[in-house]
């Protein structure tokens, strides 16, 4: 545990200032995300680790959010960074009302344009940001990207920054109860490019806690 303490002491320590470190955790031992906590981090999806962990770390989901689990999202994590439709808005809106809680999400980008994945296409990003953004029990705070899998990191470069681009437009529009303040970017094997191309939140899993298995988001 120590070791993982260390990892997140320095990944910290080398993030430029204002860029927020969320851990890839949904295949992790309780006592493994709770070591990252400790050292000063925020935590993906974990369900198990929310009974041993609870208010101590904020909880971000990443993933593909199905419409049955969203009762149990939302009464779970802090934010939700994969908003794609105005379906699952609407959803999470309807059961963040009946909890009297307004719950910060993310607008998932496909950078990639690709059919196989989640996420909106970015020349459809700013008509479902401001529709869902009518919506009084959901706040869009950002957009998120994972961008397509390629074996060279700097060849994401374009798909971070067509992003980027998307999130400083709307940004500028100052539309009415949307904030853009987080640009989450970047994996493991991509963050450094991603925080080069404006990434302000970037999700780490196995620099932190060692190769395991691929979990979502990392």
């Amino acid at each position: 545990m120590e070791a993982i303490k260390r990892n997140v002491a320095r990944i910290l320590s080398e993030l430029p200032d204002g860029v927020q470190l969320v851990v890839a955790a949904k295949t992790r031992q309780p006592a493994e995300i709770l070591a990252a906590v400790e050292a000063g981090a925020n935590v993906q999806e974990a369900e198990r680790a929310y009974r041993v962990i609870g208010n101590r770390a904020e909880w971000h989901f990443i993933g593909h959010l199905q419409r049955n689990k969203v009762k149990k999202a939302v009464e779970l994590f802090d934010m939700i960074e994969t908003v794609d439709s105005v379906e699952m808005a609407s959803e999470i809106d309807k059961r963040c009302a009946q909890i009297g809680k307004v719950m910060p999400v993310l607008v998932e980008v496909n950078s990639g344009r690709e059919n196989q994945k989640s996420g909106v296409f970015p020349e459809n990003v700013e008509p479902l940001v401001r529709e869902i953004s009518t919506l009084h029990n959901i706040r869009v705070t950002g957009l998120m990207t994972m961008g397509p899998t390629l074996a060279n990191a700097a060849d994401l470069r374009p798909y971070f920054a067509e992003t980027r681009r998307i999130f400083e437009k709307l940004k500028e529009m100052g539309l009415p109860d949307v904030e853009m303040r987080y640009l989450s970017m970047g994996m493991t094997d991509s963050y450094r490019v991603a925080i080069e191309e404006g990434a302000s939140m970037v999700r780490l899993g196995s620099k932190i806690f060692g190769e395991r298995a691929a979990s979502a988001g990392e």
